[in-house]
Formats: structure tokens, C-alpha cells, sequence
């Protein structure tokens, strides 16, 4: 499924399949999950994309081939590929060791074609292994709202027993409060109304917050205050309003993705030392501890599936805010 220009629409298209080169393999997909950051290439809002595209980095399958130089990865294996999709070894960041911070990262569905589609080429250093009690269903999800959000809780700095807020529950947020609730954390659900608290407490949450009832920030005040609050949602104003209620040196850690500013005035941080910062997804080994954590304790995303030719439906329902809580495309 191809976008052949910004802001056109999906569509079935049939292309020769390549075999992999040089440090590249070839994936059979079995499943890819929907994410919002789609839209960077259907809609066009990463500049200088090259059409058309495949879009898709929830990349769940198995190795079909591989090119040369390809070490360990043999064909037959269940591999996963994320938003991480490969590095290039030699800018500043790179030599550093933060490989997701790469100045020349590619990312599936952006930089070469994604997994829309029933085979995909990829970087080997973009692959993840996917434990054998894992389904692709399951595992596609995991490879970005999964790690982004296991990661984000991981390097938060709160540590077990602490109080941790999840703003938003939907796409990243219902994983992120069963990963909170895994971790050891005191896990506080934030969400607009309260069509979501039954849910969220199913999930793990020991308390909901309606912010269109109260004060969030006040009542994680009333809680002692939240070591880290972890922002899915796209609402700049909504993360705004909860930075208040942040502990003394507590930090909200944004992962939802937003173009629009967020009004913090200084005076907001300064006298409890508390912070804001951004979080970025991981590389293809975080992917791999993400879903070997989600196999030991249980974490497994809710999802919508449809079949790989509906694609455009599955994207509509993804941008629309009312799926519950991924949706994946299945390839058979």
C-alpha cells in the first residue's frame, strides 16, 4: 500500500521484489501496526520525502533473506523493526553511543519504503529479535508505542513505589500504564471525562484522573505529587496543565508528538527544580527489552486489526482518535 504524493491516498500497488544488499535483509511481513507518525508520509509533513512510499514502522515477521555481511541474522527468524531503522556509525552522536540520536537515522516508511506491504528491506541494525511467545499482532504495536513509552518509564529516574502519572490513555498511554504498573510505580491514569477510568484500572492504574472534573495538577498534589508524568497525548495545553503537579526535581517526559508550543512559564519549574524534557523512541536492542519485559509480566497492546488491502481504512480509523487502542494491518 503506496502514497504516490503528499496527501494522497493509500493504494494497492505490485513492485519487483529486490533482494537485499550489502548489510541488508529481506522480511517477510506478517503484521504492521498503524501509527500516528504515519501521517509524517501520508499526509506529507516530513519535508523531503521521495514518492511514492510505503509508509509503516511496526514491523512484525521473518526473515526471508539476507545480503552479504549479514551477521547472526539467518533466514527463518521472527524479527521485529521499529521507528529505528538503522544508523550510520560515523556523525557525533553515533560515536557517542546514542545511536537513536543519530544525525543520518533512517526510519522505515520515511527515509525507504515501510512495512505496508508483504515484504520490506531493511538495515540489519534495525533489527530486533521477537521472543517466540509473542505473536505479530502483539509485537508490531510494541516496536514504537511500546518502546517509546517502556523507554521513556525506564530512564524516567522514578524508581519503584514512586507516584507516576500517565497523561492520555489511548495508542501510547494503555501501554505506558501497564509498563508503570509493572515497573513498581503508584500508576495515576489522567484522561478528558470518565469513559476511559474503567478501563485504565483494568489496565493497572491504582487511580483516575477526569481532568475536565478537576484540577490534574492539583490532584497529584493531593497524591504527593508525581516523581514523572509521562505526556502521550498531542495536546500541548493539556501537558501544560499537569506540569504542576510535578514532586520537587520530578520531570514530565513528553513522547506524544506535537508541531504546537507548550505555555510553561519558567516560574513553573524554578522553585521545585522540576523539569520537561523529550524522550525519543530506541534503538533495535530497547525494542528487543521491550518486548522481552511485555513476555515476562504480561504487557500486551489492544488492537483493531485489518487486513493489509484495507489499509486506508485502518489509517482513517487511526487518525480519527477512536480506535481502541492500535490498529495493525495483517498480511495474510
Amino acid at each position: 500500500m503506496q502514497v504516490t504524493g503528499a496527501g494522497d491516498r493509500l493504494e494497492l500497488a505490485e513492485r519487483e521484489l529486490r533482494s537485499p544488499g550489502r548489510g541488508e535483509v529481506l522480511v517477510r511481513v506478517e503484521a504492521c501496526g498503524v501509527c500516528h507518525s504515519d501521517a509524517f508520509t501520508v499526509e506529507g509533513w516530513m519535508p523531503g520525502i521521495e514518492y511514492p512510499r510505503v509508509p509503516g514502522h511496526e514491523i512484525a515477521g521473518r526473515i526471508e533473506a539476507v545480503g552479504e555481511d549479514v551477521v547472526p541474522w539467518q533466514p527463518g527468524q521472527r524479527v521485529g523493526v521499529g521507528w529505528f531503522g538503522g544508523h550510520c556509525g560515523h556523525c557525533d552522536p553515533c560515536r557517542r553511543g546514542d545511536l537513536i540520536s543519530c544525525a543520518n537515522g533512517q526510519v522505515p516508511g520515511i527515509a525507504f519504503d515501510g512495512g505496508y506491504a508483504d515484504h520490506v528491506v531493511v538495515p540489519q541494525s534495525a533489527l530486533a529479535s521477537i521472543p517466540d511467545d509473542l505473536g505479530a499482532v502483539d509485537a508490531a504495536p510494541l516496536l514504537c508505542a511500546g518502546i517509546t513509552t517502556f523507554n521513556a518509564l525506564r530512564d524516567s529516574g522514578a524508581r519503584p513505589g514512586d507516584l507516576v502519572a500517565v497523561l492520555g490513555i489511548g495508542g501510547l498511554g494503555h501501554l505506558g500504564v501497564q509498563f508503570a504498573r509493572r515497573m513498581g510505580f503508584e500508576v495515576v491514569a489522567i484522561a478528558r471525562g470518565t469513559g476511559k477510568e474503567e478501563q485504565a484500572r483494568a489496565l493497572g492504574a491504582h487511580h483516575y484522573v477526569d481532568s475536565t472534573a478537576t484540577d490534574p495538577a492539583e490532584a497529584l498534589q493531593g497524591l504527593g505529587g508525581a516523581a514523572t508524568i509521562l505526556a502521550t497525548v498531542t495536546a500541548p495545553d493539556a501537558m501544560s496543565a499537569v506540569v504542576g503537579g510535578l514532586r520537587p526535581r520530578g520531570r514530565m517526559v513528553v513522547v506524544g508528538a506535537s508541531a504546537d508550543p507548550m505555555q510553561i512559564p519558567p516560574f513553573a519549574l524554578i522553585p521545585g527544580s522540576t523539569g520537561v524534557v523529550g524522550h525519543a523512541s530506541g534503538t533495535s536492542k530497547d525494542s528487543e527489552d521491550t518486548m522481552r519485559f511485555s513476555v515476562l509480566h504480561d504487557v500486551r497492546p489492544t488492537v483493531e486489526t485489518y487486513p493489509l488491502e484495507r489499509a486506508a481504512e485502518g489509517y482513517a480509523r487511526m487518525m480519527s482518535g477512536d480506535a481502541r487502542f492500535r490498529v495493525v494491518l495483517t498480511m495474510e
